[in-house]
């Protein structure tokens, strides 16, 4: 069912997309805690470009087309799915949001979108897929052989569908403004840790005293094959590093001991989408971490339409910057089956719990359904390249025969301008 005013919260309807969840979710949280979820690295350069390459794109729609039936249904890895985009994966969900891991879960399979469970979530990838049956999960690979295959061996006795293994994380990237607002994993117990409790009481109370006193402390769950560190503790240690010197050899052992999906998130260069297909991976990601990674890397869609033709027999998804419906038709237009979103979805669970995520999901349904329409097509895939435009005006996108003579004015008139410039100074 899509957004109606009538059918929601009245606290909700406040929430018109999905860029007015995050104001409301900084209000909420403690600086550390919104800090860590909102930023990226270093100068946010990557962050910025993957807004900005969306902006450099325009819609050329068609128009009497009889938009009546449309329908926003795709189907990915043999299953249907209702609307072309998904939740991504986002770490310590349930930190920001009571239950957040579990609302995202639940308000997605209730719509008929993917989710991708983290392998940083405080709730483990059992409970999620039990309460939210044809969950993906995401993993980052462990630092050894035998932790990698215990850990696939882990998901698939949970009975997860789809095996999402993030690649784009060999090293622990130069995340300053984790450091500049003091967000650190596990969570150190001291001053300022009480401080931003008192002043986020509707936080503290409402999600972080009451995971702990209905489930107990949360743990890192999914990491790795065995449940992992505590989110607050004076002593432990979450080691980020060692996977330096992993490579492909370790996504084909995934590949002979996992039986079902296989999908590489963090995919930029074709040619790693051209190996991912040879070691018969069956989806790839194209992101950039949403900038959290290298600061500086193009954003993914501008390098969607290269991994698209070079990524023949394989399912071809994005991520890194969405928020609104005509940002997932562009990414269709260009070639992509699925787009997932992260941060938005986050900031709704924080502030809405289920119901938020719920709402979120219908808001940008309703937007995609409007924008078929005003496109002109019914199904997703009668979109291409054709219905897009770069916005930048140049002379070559004049008519050809209109070119020369525009040519010629411009340089006259520039001659002109530059002749009574010299008569003025001479």
């Amino acid at each position: 069912m899509f957004f109606s005013s009538k059918s929601v919260d009245r606290h909700l309807q406040q929430f018109l997309s999905l860029n007015d969840f995050e104001a409301a979710a900084k209000r909420h949280l403690p600086r550390p805690v919104f800090g860590y979820i909102s930023g990226a690295t270093e100068d946010n350069a990557t962050l910025s470009d993957n807004r900005a390459a969306f902006d450099e794109l325009g819609f050329v729609p068609r128009v009497l087309r009889n938009v009546s039936q449309r329908s926003q249904a795709v189907e990915l890895f043999g299953v249907r799915y209702e609307s072309p985009f998904g939740i991504a994966p986002m770490g310590v969900s349930a930190l920001s949001g009571y239950r957040g891991d579990l609302c995202q879960a639940r308000a997605a399979a209730a719509a008929g979108i993917p989710m991708i469970l983290s392998s940083a979530a405080l709730i483990s990838l059992e409970e999620v897929n039990q309460a939210a049956p044809g969950t993906w999960f995401q993993a980052y690979m462990p630092q050894t052989f035998d932790a990698i295959e215990a850990l696939v061996d882990r998901v698939m006795a949970a009975g997860i569908a789809t095996l999402v293994v993030t690649v784009d994380s060999a090293v622990v990237p130069n995340r300053e403004n984790n450091l500049r607002t003091g967000f650190k994993t596990p969570l150190r117990p001291g001053l300022r840790l009480f401080m931003d409790g008192v002043t986020h009481l509707p936080w503290s109370v409402g999600t972080f005293l009451r995971t702990i006193w209905q489930h107990g402390m949360p743990h890192f769950e999914n990491a790795t094959a065995h449940r992992g560190e505590p989110l607050v503790s004076r002593h432990a240690n979450r080691d980020f590093n060692g996977r330096e010197h992993l490579d492909w050899e370790a996504i084909r052992l995934i590949r002979k001991r996992w039986s079902g999906p296989l999908v590489l998130k963090g995919i930029l260069h074709p040619d790693d989408a051209r190996t991912a297909r040879a070691a018969g991976v069956d989806g790839v990601i194209v992101s950039n971490h949403g900038g959290r990674q290298l600061d500086g890397a193009v954003s993914a869609l501008r390098m969607l339409p290269h991994v698209v033709a070079a990524s023949e027999g394989m399912e071809v998804m994005i991520d890194s910057g969405f928020r609104r419906g005509t940002d997932v038709l562009k990414a269709i237009a260009l070639g992509a089956k699925c787009a997932f979103i992260g941060r938005p979805f986050n900031y709704a669970a924080t502030v809405g719990g289920l119901a938020g995520v719920a709402h979120a999901i219908d808001l940008l349904k309703s937007e995609i359904r409007a924008d078929m329409g005003l496109l002109g097509v019914n199904r997703l895939d009668e979109l291409n390249a054709d219905y897009l435009r770069l916005k930048r005006f140049e002379l070559a996108d004049i008519n050809p025969a209109a070119t020369e003579a525009a040519r010629r004015a411009l340089a006259e008139a520039i001659g002109e301008q530059l002749s009574h410039h010299l008569q003025e100074h001479i």
